[in-house]
């Protein structure tokens, strides 16, 4: 079989304007960027009516491995599936990162024969939407040293100034630097670092604003610094609010693209999952909604960290709510949950399976009976897949009360997916009422541990005196409504991404906290999460190149 970037390059992709058409955005509406890829007017979708009976449906995963699931395949695939059998249906998915693309992930845009196109363009610089994220965090951090540097007025405290600069690659040499050597010309020299764009704060506020007025507003609230006297200092107090909302006007409008089948699909934003609240922008998801009477998303890694946070944040800021939602996994990997070996994962093994279930039993219970979603089992299935080892998952998922349904949508598009695009038709008619892990009141230690014992099965929640004196400072400072946002590894339930299955009885350790007042969340550090990871060792980079005129090696 081909490889992803054959099977799209050989692919004929419709004039966007063809595929804004068939939604009713009308020529003057879109901003083109070339002939396949377009920015939607924010003026003109607002100015849309509501689809009262628009269903959202949420696709997420089991703990990610080495062996693969295919969660945004599966979004492209189910998407394409519900257009081929007679639906008006629409793809929300988020931006790729540069870091994850020349690192080890090697591109982001689905899969086989279940992408969305142009895929060089999307896994590359797209529209430029990360760049411009990028330059309105770095003016921010310019103004705060520009300001130090000509008297410093607000009487900022540098050693307390807490806003990083970013970039949009894995760069482990920037995660902690000294600035401003080289004389008095240069500033005071201090302590900095790099983030990842994704990790930025602008980031998890461009996809949560509702509005350019909104986001105004959540750019001035950010908390770059405090004072001598630890009072905040925020970009308001800067002036910078106005000139990072021109920076960022024009990203803000949704990104329009395709799949390989000329399924509509916005592709808008991408915070981490795994350090921010991993979905795409609200504006896009709304969007998609009053255009479309089924819209599929997805949420970053699995339902432990992506799905809550698209629950607990995202549905609770906006007021979206998923109809239905689809968890994928793979046999493979759910035999690598079980304890086998990568070398011998395509072996049948149906103890390693039976073991390995365990995994997927603890996402579906979260999402059905914690998040309050109806969930249905989408498994990618691999040729390696024994008919024992399927006839085995179907009475385990069974037993732990849903639907499994087999999909070959890698392979074949939308027609490997129909029968799942039926079940989850008749599964969005079910009534459902999505309920919250926490409720708002609560306070930010309780909603940690309710995520803890409730989401990831931990016997306690652990932090030093200095955290929790950090966390009793920012409930007093008026901050205790907000939601948390847990930054964890994305391989396992507890913070050792070591440890497979569904583990019980662990603890988690909160290492850090960070109030991010424009995003409106706190950032709960745990374990050994990086806000700048580092290249692999083979980093997939080494394997892209321009061979006569076209790219090689995304994938």
């Amino acid at each position: 079989m081909p490889s992803d970037i054959e099977i799209a390059q050989a692919t004929e992709m419709d004039p966007i304007v063809e595929v804004a058409a068939s939604l009713g955005i009308p020529q003057e509406a879109l901003e083109p960027y070339g002939h396949y890829k377009a920015k939607v007017s924010n003026a003109w979708l607002d100015s849309l009516p509501e689809r009262p009976d628009s269903h959202l449906i949420l696709v997420t995963a089991i703990s990610p491995t080495p062996a693969g699931e295919g969660k945004t395949t599966t979004t492209v695939g189910l998407g394409d599936g519900l257009r081929r059998i007679g639906k008006d249906a629409m793809i929300c998915l988020r931006e790729p990162s540069l870091g994850p693309v020349f690192g080890m992930k090697g591109g982001a845009a689905g899969g086989g024969y279940a992408q969305v196109v142009p895929m060089e363009d999307i896994n590359l610089h797209f529209t430029g939407d990360f760049s411009a994220i990028g330059l309105a965090n770095n003016l921010l951090a310019a103004l705060i040293d520009n300001h130090v540097h000509h008297g410093n007025a607000l009487g900022i405290d540098v050693r307390r100034i807490t806003w990083k600069r970013v970039m949009d690659m894995n760069d482990r040499a920037l995660r902690d630097i000294v600035v401003s050597l080289g004389g008095p010309g240069n500033g005071y020299p201090r302590e900095d670092g790099f983030d990842i764009v994704v990790a930025s704060e602008v980031m998890a506020i461009f996809c949560l604003a509702t509005s350019l007025e909104d986001l105004k507003e959540r750019l001035g609230n950010i908390i770059v610094a405090y004072n001598r006297d630890k009072e905040p200092i925020r970009a308001r107090d800067l002036d910078a609010d106005g000139a990072m909302t021109v920076l960022l006007k024009d990203a803000f409008q949704p990104n329009l693209v395709q799949t390989l089948e000329h399924t509509p699909a916005f592709v808008h934003g991408g915070p981490f999952a795994n350090i921010a609240h991993g979905c795409n922008t609200v504006v896009a998801t709304k969007a998609a909604m009053k255009l479309a009477d089924y819209v599929v998303t997805e949420a970053g890694f699995g339902a432990d960290l992506g799905a809550e946070k698209f629950i607990d944040i995202k549905c609770r800021k906006s007021g979206l709510r998923p109809s239905a939602a689809v968890i994928v996994a793979t046999i493979r990997a759910l035999k690598y949950h079980g304890g086998a070996d990568l070398k011998t994962i395509t072996d049948e093994d149906l103890g390693a399976l039976e073991k390995g279930i365990v995994n997927l039993r603890r996402h579906i219970e979260n999402v059905r009976d914690v998040y309050g979603v109806p969930v249905i089992v989408s498994i990618n299935n691999f040729t390696s897949d024994t008919d024992a080892e399927v006839d085995l998952l179907g009475r385990l998922v069974s037993d732990a009360g849903a639907q499994v349904v087999l999909a070959t949508h890698w392979a074949d598009g939308g027609a490997g997916t129909e029968d799942l695009a039926r079940a989850v038709v008749a599964m969005c008619e079910q009534p459902s009422e999505v309920t919250f892990v926490y409720p708002d009141e609560a306070t930010l230690w309780e909603k940690i541990e309710a995520i803890a014992t409730r989401v990831y099965r931990a016997d306690e929640v652990t932090a030093s005196s200095k955290v929790r004196t950090q966390l009793r400072e920012l409930q007093d400072m008026g901050y205790g409504h907000l939601p948390v946002c847990i930054a964890k590894t994305q391989y396992s339930f507890s913070t050792d991404a070591a440890l497979r299955g569904a583990p019980t009885g662990h603890s988690l350790d909160v290492r850090e906290v960070r109030l991010s007042a424009g995003a409106e969340f706190v950032v709960v550090v745990c374990g050994d999460i990086m806000t700048m990871p580092g290249l692999p060792k083979a980093p997939a980079a080494q394997k892209i190149d321009l061979v006569d005129g076209a790219v090689v090696g995304l994938f």
